[in-house]
């Protein structure tokens, strides 16, 4: 079994939410898509940071999983939104039974630790997170954590990866150049139609021409975006019909439950994904 940890939270001082260190004990399944593994294997090596940009859905967090698994290093996931400030990331201090203690946040704790940091959406955070990040992406490798007075350096096995999705992004939210040039970068998308097939039908159990139908029906949906829809069907979702399907349920209504209301309100589209579910099917 793998050992998780939740990183304590603090509810009245926002902080990051349920960040946990894994090991990934058994290998996840990942299907690559080119050169993806070898890429990030070489910059983990050379001790440089990795960005994922790409669609939700589309197997950014799997990836990081895998990779996990092949460098056997522990991973730390946080999940990053509004709230989530650099104190958030680095600690602070906390008040227990009358003490004053110190508390690592899960970016100090990944640098203590030598694990691989997953900061999954980062340009949801806040912007004074680029002011710890920074530090740790270049020859500097380290850590400033300023209310202890400290400089953690960087162990070899430590790296940070960061992820965003740009089709979401918009000026207000994207990456500063400071900060995005200190990353490789690996640009996922949806795999090509014969992936697809195999991923959602490997990891629902679904028929063969099943898969290859929800693929189809999927393909379908990302035409619409831009149409009304600012995403289509992710491989995600399309695993979850599928999932659906293999428990007796309609593939039609599997379509509207697990990808046609997973993407919209706007009663005009879901009667379109229907349509479409219903012409597959």
């Amino acid at each position: 079994m793998p050992f998780t940890h939740n990183f304590e939270k603090d509810h009245s001082l926002n902080t990051a939410s349920d960040a946990a260190e894994r090991m990934i004990e058994d290998e996840p399944y990942y299907e690559p898509a080119g050169g993806e593994i070898e890429v990030f294997t070489a910059a983990y090596r050379n001790q440089l940071p990795v960005l994922l940009k790409g669609p939700t859905g589309c197997g950014k967090t799997r990836f990081i999983h895998y990779m996990s698994w092949v460098l056997h290093r522990p991973l730390v996931t946080v999940a990053c939104h509004d709230d989530l400030t650099a104190a958030d990331l680095v600690g602070r201090y906390l008040v227990r039974g009358g003490e004053t203690q110190w508390l690592d946040g899960p970016l100090t704790h990944a640098v203590r630790t030598g694990a691989i940091c997953y900061l999954d959406e980062i340009v949801e955070a806040r912007k004074d997170t680029s002011v710890v990040i920074h530090p740790l992406c270049d020859d500097r490798r380290i850590l400033p954590i300023d209310k202890l007075g400290q400089l953690l350096r960087v162990p070899a096995e430590f790296c940070l990866v960061v992820s965003y999705n740009p089709g979401y992004q918009s000026v207000l939210k994207d990456l500063k150049q400071s900060t995005r040039q200190r990353f490789v970068a690996l640009e996922f998308n949806y795999p090509d139609t014969e992936h697809e097939q195999k991923i959602v039908a490997t990891e629902s159990g679904v028929e063969a021409e099943t898969a290859r139908r929800l693929v189809k029906f999927g393909i379908h949906t990302r035409n619409l975006k831009g149409s009304g829809l600012d995403e289509g069907a992710s491989t995600r979702l399309l695993v979850n019909a599928a999932k659906l399907i293999t428990n007796g349920i309609a593939p039609p209504l599997a379509c509207d439950t697990a990808v046609g209301h997973a993407l919209t309100d706007d009663p005009e589209i879901l009667h379109a994904i229907h349509e479409l579910a219903a012409a597959v099917f």
